[in-house]
């Protein structure tokens, strides 16, 4: 029996359901191992949701149908056109609305009887303390590493378990962190990946379905753990091949020397933008990117055709928005298409947030281009504070 199953009221003995919910949760009741008593654990439950996305969606959604008598959702973005392609909590009807305000909408149709709380911030060290603890089991659908770390610190300083998953191209990774005597996400990943390598969804994608499948299993972990049922993924962690359809499990075991679970020197939450290297306290070296206000008052002079503006992102990407002038020459080809490139003029690349820009700035300079610079913040940066009728995706 999972020690985060609540105990039942042995005077609790008579159904509490109404014939409503009798019929809505006919398949549990009937379900050996579930039943009354485990629907009612269900009711008793409390989860909450980190993250309202692609994992988030499917997450919400089964555990709305279970039963999940309390459900918290934390996201503080709104529905972009981008979300639909996986973030089926969603619709056309749904675009520029806040996602926890939409969710809450969609998963109250689905269930009237669940409790729904909406946090619409971003989960940081000064709130998640707060937010996280009155609630039994943590659900992590966040797509970025501080918030990982910072949900699973705080998990374990609050004595919560964290059911991971994450997700990228078409591979996902689930596991059951933070159960007594069972590793925590820090056994496994000690250090953020350098922030230059870390790819997100935005620069690396994802398939579609891929964040329905590993939501899924996060839900079903969940489930199990309230109900007290099956083996979780507690010590293991699932890896999943969506393109060869293929699961593989890795054992894990805590770490003793894990800071977090371990040694226990992680006492407080800390500043996980800085300890992923989202933030830096080194400034940009002057002259290896242009800023959007410089690059905009560039264009509009008369020189501006002695400028080389290359954008190194996706055809795809290319037809849904451009910068004037621009000539599109994909990262992947650089290489191959130097000898086309004026050594002599300044050049100007950029992408979509500047992080592919800035590998290929480099690699121009290295490659004797020494006037190359990058676009602070690609082409979504330019279409917030130059040009707002420029499509965003």
């Amino acid at each position: 029996m999972s020690p985060f199953a609540p105990d039942r009221d042995p005077l609790d003995q008579a159904s509490g359901f109404s014939s409503a919910e009798l019929q809505r949760y006919s398949r549990h009741l009937v379900l050996p191992g579930v039943g009354e008593e485990g629907q009612q654990r269900l009711a008793r439950g409390q989860v909450l949701l980190i993250g309202a996305g692609g994992l988030g969606s499917p997450i919400a959604l089964y555990l709305a149908a279970a039963g999940v008598g309390r459900l918290g959702l934390v996201d503080a973005d709104r529905v972009d056109l981008t979300n639909l392609q996986r973030q089926v909590l969603y619709g056309t009807a749904t675009l520029g609305q806040a996602k926890v305000d939409a969710a809450k909408a969609r998963l109250h149709d689905l269930n009237p009887e669940v409790t729904l709380d909406v946090h619409e911030v971003r989960l940081t060290s000064a709130n998640a303390l707060d937010i996280m603890r009155d609630y039994d089991v943590i659900v992590d659908g966040s797509d970025n590493f501080p918030t990982r770390y910072l949900v699973n610190d705080a998990c374990v300083l609050l004595g919560k378990p964290n059911v991971y998953g994450s997700v990228l191209r078409f591979e996902g990774q689930a596991s059951v962190f933070g159960l007594p005597d069972g590793p925590c996400y820090r056994c496994l990943f000690r250090d953020p990946p350098p922030a230059d390598l870390a790819t997100s969804c935005e620069e690396g994608g994802v398939f579609g379905v891929l964040p329905g499948l590993v939501g899924v299993i996060q839900a079903t972990e969940t489930i199990k753990l309230l109900l007290g049922l099956g083996d979780s993924l507690a010590g293991r962690l699932l890896l999943v091949d969506a393109l060869r359809m293929r699961f593989h499990t890795i054992e894990l075991a805590r770490d003793p020397e894990c800071p977090a679970c371990g040694t226990r020197e992680i006492t407080h939450l800390l500043d996980y933008d800085e300890f992923c290297g989202v933030r830096t306290s080194t400034p940009v070296p002057v002259g290896e990117e242009i800023s959007v206000a410089e690059l905009r008052s560039r264009l509009m002079e008369p020189e501006a055709g002695a400028l080389q503006l290359i954008d190194v992102r996706e055809p795809w990407e290319w037809s849904i928005a451009r910068l004037p002038a621009a000539r599109l020459i994909p990262m992947s080809t650089m290489e191959s298409t130097l000898d086309e490139l004026d050594r002599s003029r300044e050049i100007i690349v950029y992408c979509h947030h500047g992080i592919r820009s800035a590998h290929v700035m480099h690699f121009l300079r290295d490659a004797g281009f020494a006037r190359a610079r990058s676009l602070a913040g690609g082409i979504d940066r330019w279409s917030v504070e130059a040009d707002p009728q420029l499509p965003r995706y």
